[in-house]
């Protein structure tokens, strides 16, 4: 039997991908492999996506490029340091270990997403990388740069086991995705050392810890472009405002799916 293109097989939910990030060999046990944290697959999934899992094919642009023409969106999870040189900075001794093949993925995967107006979702590392592929910088350590700051780093080697442990306030800016969605103010938890330090052309800060470290960036050109800098995956069981954050992204998502599909299906 011959499907016709108003009959092809697509799927009802969107597909959301997600760039893994590098694990060295671990002698004896694993080879040279790529990883992704369960708790991001579960939530995405759990809330009507598809995840779609992502290698970090940096040297390989033809097949990067056939995997992201299959995706609705686009998630970018937390993980390492990005590298410094990436936003034109020289390594400082506090900047921690990076992944400079999934830097450069991912800054690939989000120019074409923000070029197609793909709805795109970071969280922690996430956010980071949204405003260095948009120009921006980062504090390469928050409490070197910015000594006045409250802690940000609760991190489980620091003896905080518990990563939906929350530790401060967020305000939110009026108008913004995050504050329809949060709230005037949400508490948070908190496990990273870096932070944005100049914003990105064309991203709008939506979302401040009370020491003015920037929490939340959205972009302004009417796409969905959401990033925050704490682990809402973590919170969505025990607060429905950080599953909101999902379900608006995932329909964000839907919407482009069905789009795209509606195009599909019209051509003769």
């Amino acid at each position: 039997m011959t499907l016709s293109k108003s009959s092809h097989l697509t799927p009802s939910r969107p597909v959301i991908g997600m760039a893994t990030q590098t694990l060295q060999p671990i002698p004896g046990q694993t080879p040279l492999s790529f990883v992704m944290g369960q708790k991001y697959v579960r939530v995405l999934s759990g809330n009507g996506a598809i995840p779609w899992i992502i290698p970090l094919l940096a040297d390989d642009e033809t097949t990067l490029r056939a995997l992201f023409d299959q995706l609705d969106g686009m998630f970018f999870a937390g993980g390492v340091d990005v590298e410094p040189s990436a936003y034109g900075e020289k390594r400082a001794d506090w900047c921690g270990p990076s992944d400079p093949a999934r830097d450069a993925v991912e800054q690939t995967l989000l120019q074409w997403a923000v070029a197609e107006k793909k709805p795109v979702l970071g969280v922690c590392r996430g956010v980071q990388m949204i405003n260095v592929a948009f120009g921006g910088t980062l504090m390469q350590d928050i409490e070197h740069e910015r000594p006045q700051a409250v802690k940000h780093d609760y991190f489980p080697q620091q003896g905080f086991s518990d990563r939906a442990m929350l530790v401060h306030a967020v305000r939110t800016e009026p108008g913004s995705k995050l504050h329809d969605l949060l709230g005037e103010s949400v508490t948070v938890n908190s496990l990273h050392h870096q932070g944005i330090k100049r914003l990105g052309d064309g991203l709008v800060a939506t979302a401040l810890a009370p020491d003015g470290v920037i929490e939340g960036i959205e972009g302004a050109n009417g796409q969905f472009l959401v990033g925050v800098q704490w682990h809402p995956e973590e919170l969505v069981d025990s607060d429905d405002r950080m599953r909101r954050v999902f379900q608006a992204f995932i329909a964000a998502a839907l919407e482009y799916h069905q789009s795209r599909h509606s195009r599909v299906t019209a051509e003769p």
